[in-house]
């Protein structure tokens, strides 16, 4: 299995920096961030899946344009996964005819583009094999994390969260987990901000990792720009035992 970025970053400006979606193989997307926009017609007709950590603009925001680009390509309706929560907010506020058409009714709702599918957290996907499973997460609107396991090795993403004692109980269960990727939003400097917006800043991610008992390669995703350099910075003096690197654009992990 092969587990390539598309984007990592907490916002938009210049031709490096693209919000959050992740490619698993050629067929399954983690959020869709603006990062899957920079896939080919082709590449996006290939995808059947999309796991959605949270309704958030930065982790969605290519969704109805993939569906309206390729869906009329496609032999079987693109299959979003998210929890009910996650799913109610999409329907009503995105494929809802004003904002964007609702692409589980066209052509028909007998044989749409997309189709809805629940995830419950700590219930397994198996697609082809590869397992999803989504993970806790503690975020202003319904969220959660995945967990990527292709049976030799896992890669958890924790997506956007905050302080949260459940994701770590789930993750110290993974026995292979090799990739942890986790966000820091915000630099120390904004922690009341972090805070409120149930980001991560250095410091509480930090106190985060102590209930880490595992030993993964640890990567740091959804950096807020104008603020990436200080903020890894204040990472490698809270936590440089841990030797955390920045995710990158089209970086590719094998499990």
């Amino acid at each position: 299995m092969k587990v390539r970025v598309l984007g990592c970053s907490g916002g938009i400006g210049g031709r490096h920096l693209r919000t959050t979606s992740i490619l698993v193989d050629h067929d399954v997307l983690i959020d869709a961030g603006t990062g899957a926009g920079d896939l080919s017609i082709a590449e996006l007709a290939q995808i059947d899946h999309v796991f959605v950590t949270h309704s958030h603009l930065d982790h969605v925001a290519c969704l109805p344009f993939m569906v309206d680009t390729v869906g009329d390509m496609r032999n079987k309706p693109l299959v979003v996964h998210g929890t009910a929560a996650t799913l109610e907010i999409l329907r009503t506020h995105i494929f809802n005819w004003a904002v964007w058409p609702d692409f589980t009714e066209i052509p028909n709702a007998e044989n749409p583009f997309m189709q809805f599918r629940v995830i419950r957290q700590g219930e397994v996907t198996d697609i082809a094999g590869r397992r999803f499973v989504a993970l806790p997460a503690n975020h202003t609107v319904p969220a959660v994390g995945y967990h990527v396991d292709s049976g030799d090795a896992s890669l958890v993403f924790t997506g956007d969260t905050t302080v949260c004692a459940e994701l770590w109980r789930a993750v110290n269960r993974i026995r292979n987990l090799r990739y942890l990727i986790i966000e820091t939003a915000f630099s120390n400097r904004e922690k009341k901000l972090a805070a409120a917006s149930k980001h991560l800043c250095p410091n509480m991610l930090a106190e985060e990792l102590t209930l880490l008992q595992r030993t993964p390669e640890i990567f740091i995703t959804h950096l807020k720009p104008g603020q990436i350099e200080l903020t890894m910075q204040e990472i490698e003096d809270c936590i440089g035992e841990f030797r955390p690197r920045m995710l990158q654009n089209n970086q590719v992990f094998d499990l």
